[in-house]
């Protein structure tokens, strides 16, 4: 999940559309949405958080200093125009990265992946001893090199238990992540058609399971 501030709602609505065209569930809010928002959310939408994407205004150098009091998720601004001046100054401020806009958001996601990977120390393309590979940029994983297309929402999950394989995940993260916090539309227990999908397909193709899962403590990428 996305967390776009931006006091232009039609910026943030742009990238919103265009976050889920591509898959990704995200939402945006303007600065004292944002706030009120960081201050009182729960752990589990905290960790949904797959990117904080800031928009151009003036306060956003002591945004980093606020989301890191909550968060380690990525931090990009988005930038209108290039000002080197600006940017030093984002850096200084403890933004990860200043992309400049227009911007596809796939390759914001690239971009923040990247990011995670650096911080958390985990490789770029993980690969099970079986040999599947996951990428993390809009691609299908491939195992023995060869392709295994996935629907959107299952690609997502299994790129997200990849990239936190250090840890098990709960049901309520994956579908935070997958659908956002604010869907009432959809079930949290759709997660668990989409997990059952996700595991039969790759043992069938694997011949055995890589997703460990425990009732009640969640899910995590064994490898």
């Amino acid at each position: 999940m996305y967390v776009i501030v931006d006091d232009r709602s039609t910026v943030s609505e742009s990238y919103v559309s265009s976050f889920s065209h591509e898959g990704f569930s995200s939402f945006g809010v303007n600065e004292g949405e944002f706030k009120e928002w960081i201050g009182s959310a729960s752990d589990n939408d905290i960790a949904a958080v797959e990117g904080f994407l800031l928009g151009d205004f003036d306060r956003r150098p002591v945004y980093p200093e606020m989301i890191r009091s909550h968060s380690r998720a990525p931090i990009l601004a988005l930038s209108d125009q290039k000002n080197l001046n600006q940017t030093l100054e984002l850096f200084t401020a403890g933004i990860d990265d200043v992309v400049r806009k227009p911007v596809h958001v796939r390759e914001i996601v690239a971009r923040t992946d990247a990011i995670w990977r650096r911080v958390h120390a985990t490789p770029a393309s993980p690969e099970a001893a079986s040999g599947l590979k996951v990428f993390f940029d809009g691609r299908d994983a491939e195992i023995d090199g060869e392709p295994l297309p996935l629907p959107r929402r299952e690609r997502h999950i299994l790129e997200f238990l990849v990239k936190n394989s250090r840890r098990r995940v709960t049901k309520t993260q994956i579908f935070n992540t997958i659908y956002g916090i604010f869907n009432d539309e959809v079930d949290e227990s759709v997660v668990e058609g989409h997990m059952s999908k996700l595991r039969k397909k790759l043992r069938l193709k694997l011949g055995h399971d890589v997703i460990d899962a425990k009732r009640y403590l969640g899910y995590q990428f064994i490898g």
